[in-house]
């Protein structure tokens, strides 16, 4: 059976058909996945079985993984964080983000596995920033292409919600510790495809460095409302068996907590990418 691509929105989205993801991949579909992914920028798989080692192996095809310094892993598979709401407070979630943009090679993209829904609600949204990027004026353009921004871990894990216990707390400052704020650029420049894109968001930029505090704070209020338009966005609904692949470097994410106390699981693989330029 053949790949097939369904578009979900104008920016970004795509439904893919004909693959069996518990299944190796070949080079062929690798690549095929790749180029989907630099053109719809997330890709959702529907009726998928994988476990937790079949999802490293997916996700290990697009590169090196990465190990979240904080958030609970599988015991003998620590590439697959786990976000669990019985396990923690996953309001860092329900923010527009992109995930680990806190060290100086934020990652390629995820791999995100639904292991159990609520009956409903749980969404998750993505956002293009390519798309936001593209809608701004040309002048307003100018300016970002040179401005430089902070992101800072903290920001999303307050010590206050991620070091309760000594464990944790440990584990928190040896984070602090290793992880110091970094800069990155305001517009990225995509590796592969060339096109800029909208790099900042609500869950870890703090700053933009070039410019004096007021006037950082009110650009970036605007350029996060800007990167929330629902034009630049797709939602999509959980059901079992769903998998959901992002492109890191150009989009955002915002999974919406509007379930509880209803329990939810998902496991994440996470490709490291490369330095943002």
């Amino acid at each position: 059976m053949s790949l097939h691509f369904t578009r979900l929105s104008p920016a970004l989205g795509a439904i893919v058909t004909g693959i069996d993801l518990a299944q190796p991949l070949d080079s062929a579909r690798q690549q095929a996945l790749s180029a989907a992914l630099l053109q719809h920028q997330v890709l959702f798989f529907r009726n998928q079985d994988l476990s937790p080692q079949q999802q490293r192996d997916f996700a290990a095809w697009f590169g090196d993984l990465h190990i979240h310094p904080l958030y609970p892993k599988i015991a003998d598979t620590p590439q697959i964080m786990v976000l669990d709401t019985a396990l923690n407070d996953l309001r860092d979630n329900a923010i527009w983000h992109t995930d680990v943009t806190f060290i100086d090679t934020p990652p390629l993209g995820s791999v995100l596995v639904a292991r159990q829904l609520p009956e409903y609600g749980g969404d998750t949204l993505w956002a293009s920033g390519t798309a936001a990027y593209a809608a701004l004026s040309p002048r307003l353009q100018q300016l970002l292409d040179g401005l430089t921004a902070t992101h800072d871990f903290t920001k999303s894990f307050p010590l206050e919600r991620f070091g309760h216990t000594p464990e944790a707390l440990a584990r928190y400052e040896e984070t602090r510790r290793s992880t110091p704020p970094v800069s990155h650029p305001v517009i990225r420049t995509h590796p592969v495809s060339g096109d800029k894109a909208l790099f900042v968001s609500d869950g870890f930029t703090t700053r933009i460095n070039e410019l004096p505090p007021e006037e950082s704070d009110a650009l970036l209020a605007f350029l996060f409302a800007h990167f929330a338009k629902p034009e630049f966005s797709v939602r999509w609904r959980w059901q079992p068996g769903d998998i959901a692949f992002w492109d890191n470097r150009v989009t955002q994410h915002y999974a919406v907590d509007d379930y509880r106390p209803a329990h939810r699981i998902m496991h994440r693989a996470t490709i490291l990418g490369d330095k943002p330029f």
